[in-house]
Formats: structure tokens, sequence, C-alpha cells
């Protein structure tokens, strides 16, 4: 497998020798299991603010997502009058904007670099929503274009959130990446997830368009957080291996070991 990579390399950068790799060890010990004792030493004591830098960027997008996707239909057929029937057709859009956005942008994650894309996604985001909003509230949008500005900003959202999918796997130790992302994911949703779509339902239920504005510019608001808060402690992890952005659990606990 890694000698046919390694030809994929040359035949792409026509190079006839690749550099010689990194050198370095590391020491892995084996184990049938990894406990959620030591997931949390490592999330909480070790990484404390990566730990922090996940919950922001999973909780924010889940709400955004789950706030707007899972009332779109009621802000369709009660501000529009949207007929029930119509409404997936305009879902269509918003699952086009979903599917482009990581398949455009992903490349440059790797390219332009962790930080500044998942910053620029994130606040992207967040200003797309708060201009749907003022529109929307001025009443001067149709339902079509409130549905592309929808679009486009989950396109942007849609890339953000697959970033911090990846970041909170690959700022841990790799023993637990597949745990960290089932964690994050489950406490994200929670934080974001499961209140916004509740805190929604309350305000379309009011009728009043200035009530759903301020859920909007809330939603907003915590998109372009998660873009300062990734400015300021994101991890510079592009074309770097995951042993040098976080030591495996047994490097840590041997250094640990010997510093006591």
């Amino acid at each position: 497998m890694v000698e046919d990579i390694e030809n994929d390399v040359r035949r792409y950068t026509g190079r006839e020798e690749l550099p010689p790799p990194e050198e370095g060890t590391i020491t892995i010990e084996q184990r049938e299991s990894i406990g959620f004792g030591l997931i949390a030493r490592a999330m909480f004591k070790m990484y404390p603010v990566r730990t922090v830098l996940g919950l922001v960027l999973m909780a924010s997008q889940a709400f955004l997502y789950n706030a707007i996707f899972f009332t779109a239909g009621l802000v369709l057929g009660s501000f529009f009058g949207v007929p029930s029937g119509s409404v997936p057709y305009y879902l269509v859009f918003f699952a086009l904007g979903n599917l482009l956005g990581p398949i455009l942008l992903g490349r440059l994650f790797d390219r332009v670099g962790r930080r500044s894309m998942i910053s620029g996604c994130y606040a992207t985001a967040g200003v797309l929503m708060a201009l749907s909003g003022y529109l929307f509230v001025e009443d001067l949008i149709s339902p079509a274009t409130q549905t592309a500005l929808w679009a486009i900003m989950f396109f942007f959202a849609s890339a953000a959130a697959s970033a911090a999918y990846l970041t909170v796997s690959e700022v841990f130790p790799m023993e637990i990446r597949a745990m960290a992302i089932a964690l994050f994911y489950a406490i994200g949703t929670a934080l974001g997830g499961i209140t916004g779509p509740i805190i929604f339902g309350q305000l379309i239920g009011t009728g009043e368009r200035g009530s759903l504005f301020g859920g909007y510019l809330v939603a907003a608001g915590l998109m372009v957080v998660a873009a300062v808060v990734e400015l300021i402690i994101g991890v510079r992890a592009e074309r770097r291996s995951l042993e040098s952005i976080a030591a495996p659990l047994t490097a840590i606990q041997e250094e640990a070991g010997a510093g006591a």
C-alpha cells in the first residue's frame, strides 16, 4: 500500500526519488481498550484548550444546522405560504449546498491552512445568516431568495462543520481519535443541536418575524464567536503527522512518569 502511494506521488510530482522519511521513533503500547478515565484525562488535563476549541466548534455549528434545517419547512410555510408538499423541493438546494461545500473547499484546508479556512468559513456562514435574517425581518426576500441565501450559507457551514469533526480527531492522541469524534459530537449536539430546534420552534410559534430574527442573530453570533476562537487557539495541523500534533498516550505517560 505504501509503495502504491509513493508511486502515485512520483507520477504526480514527476520526481524519480522521494525525500527520506522524517527521523524519529515513538513507542506505542498495544492495548485491548482505552478506558473513559484515560480519555477524560487526555481531554481535560492534557489538552484542555483543545477541548474548549472542539466544544465551541461543534456546538456552534450544531446550533446553526439544526436550528435552520429542522425548522426551514415551518419558516417557508408560516411566513412565505409555501405549501407543505412543495417544501422538499426547496430542501434539495440545501442538500446541494451541503454537498458542494466540502467538495470544492476541502482541499484548501490543507493548502491554505486549518486556522484561516475554518475561521473564514465559520465567519462567512455567520455573516450570511445575519444578512438573510435582516432581509427576512424586513420582508425584502421571496422564499426562493431565502432558500438561495441559506444554500450559500450551508455551502460554507458544511465545509466548516466537516473541518470541525476532523479537528477534534486530529488534535488528540491517535488512540482516542474515533472516541473524540463520538464524544464531541454527542456533547456538541446536546448543547447546540437539541436547544436550537426547541428555541426556534418557540420563536416561529410567535408568528413574529422580529422574534425569529433575534434567533437568527444568536446563531450568527455563535458562528462568529467560533471563528474568533479558532483564530486564537486553533491548531495548525495541515501537512503535519498526527504524532507531531498530539503525542500518543503511551509517550505522554512515559514523559509524565519520568517527570514524577
